[in-house]
């Protein structure tokens, strides 16, 4: 079973750059199409990124495309999310999830990954 565990995340200031990954401590995460997704406090969770299983097809929100970029390596079992130019408003909880289904062009939603990791803080304040 996959059982994805997130790291990475911490407090930096705006305009700092982080990379988070994503590790399954279980199964194989190369069967998977993988996203990431954030959530501040009192807001919804939202789709941040997603890629599929063999990494030749990429997806991002307009909030983050053009300063972040997800990519895998499955040789590692790992996903990563690199987040540069950051500020305060991508402060959240990031999130990674795992789904066995085809994946949705553009933005995709929680109900439709079946895995999910623990969440990483990212904070980003002066």
């Amino acid at each position: 079973q996959v059982q994805l565990v997130e790291s990475g995340g911490g407090l930096v200031q705006p305009g700092d750059s982080l990379k988070l990954s994503c590790a399954s401590s279980g199964g194989s995460l190369s069967n998977y199409a993988m996203g990431w997704f954030r959530q501040a406090p009192g807001k919804e969770r939202e789709f941040v990124s997603s890629i599929t299983w063999i990494g030749s097809d990429t997806f991002y929100a307009e909030s983050v495309k053009g300063r972040f970029t997800i990519s895998r390596d499955n040789a590692k079992n790992t996903v990563y999310l690199l987040m540069n130019t950051l500020k305060p408003e991508d402060t959240a909880i990031y999130y990674c999830a795992a789904t066995s289904r085809p994946l949705r062009v553009g933005i995709s939603y929680p109900h439709e990954y079946e895995y999910w990791g623990q969440g990483t803080q990212v904070t980003v304040s002066s």
